[in-house]
């Protein structure tokens, strides 16, 4: 597309969750250091939410990255599961081999044997959840269940939910109550303001290869920010859009006008508002009009 015309080695602004292109924004670093830490200290419940499109997926994939060792990891990106089928992709993540009707009974004494061994090696059992939200109310409650494995001094099993606002408008039903009370940790990712958009999008040009100056002024930015209200995919969709409509006139720098079409070919963006300044213009112009007109029919009337 238009790699060449900018220089760079592949797409920027992809919506894929590549953990090469992790800016590292407040939120996600926060997050990260809360997740790192209550894992470590053997908590057995940790949720981490976020609106749509604010990273959630990436900040997952790089906890996995970023864990020690010393932790197995089972990892369930679509979690639309019944308990039955939550058992059994749980086993699956762990190598565990369930009968074709495998109980409740058969799935717990296994894992909890897995489990076991597991830590008898002196490592960690970790069982990470992204799109949380999506778990049947009796899921949920299957999963609470899975962490009544532990010793005296930690859980044998750890599990971090990734979720969005309604994984805690679930969570509090009174039937999950007994779940919700064993989160320990939980953090909440925020947007961008307008200074870090800048600065992310500056990032992913520069990660893909881009070496000229600001393809993305602070004017554009500023316009990206009240469109997407900093949600990073809304920021992502907007880029690669002008991006395209650069290259299609054959320049480098992104200009307003291309924001601007690229705002009102997105669905999710938020159409631009005419500034307070234009308004003040057009009435002091308003004005200067009415009494011209005014001083006309005076001169007309002497």
């Amino acid at each position: 597309m238009y790699l060449y015309h900018f220089g760079i080695k592949e797409l920027p602004f992809t919506l894929t969750p590549n953990t090469s292109y992790f800016y590292g924004l407040p939120s996600h670093r926060q997050a990260l250091e809360v997740l790192l830490t209550a894992l470590r200290s053997g908590e057995g419940f940790i949720k981490v939410t976020g609106e749509v499109g604010t990273g959630k997926t990436l900040l997952c994939r790089k906890l996995l990255n970023e864990l020690p060792e010393h932790f197995v990891t089972a990892y369930l990106p679509n979690p639309y599961l019944s308990p039955v089928e939550l058992r059994r992709a749980v086993a699956s993540e762990l190598g565990v081999v369930l009968s074709q009707d495998a109980d409740q009974q058969e799935f717990t004494q296994k894992i909890q044997q897995r489990i076991i061994d597991i830590n008898q090696h002196n490592k960690g059992v970790i069982l990470i959840i992204d799109e949380a939200q999506a778990l049947p109310i009796e899921s949920l409650e299957a999963l609470r269940l899975f962490t009544n494995l532990e010793t005296e001094s930690r859980k044998l099993l750890q599990v971090v939910l990734f979720g969005q606002p309604e994984l805690d408008h679930k969570l509090a039903q009174p039937e999950l109550r007994q779940l919700k009370q064993r989160i320990t940790f939980t953090y909440q990712l925020d947007s961008m303001n307008e200074d870090q958009l800048f600065h992310y999008v500056k990032h992913r040009m520069t990660v893909a290869g881009y070496r000229g100056g600001e393809a993305f002024n602070r004017r554009c930015c500023r316009m990206l920010f009240k469109a997407s209200g900093g949600t990073p995919r809304i920021v992502n969709v907007l880029c690669h859009k002008a991006l395209m409509l650069a290259y299609g006139e054959g320049v480098i720098n992104i200009s307003k006008k291309h924001i601007k079409l690229a705002i009102k070919d997105t669905d999710s963006a938020s159409p631009l508002k005419a500034s307070r300044l234009w308004y003040v213009g057009m009435l002091g112009l308003l004005i200067l009009a009415a009494g011209g007109w005014f001083a006309y029919q005076q001169g007309m009337l002497l």
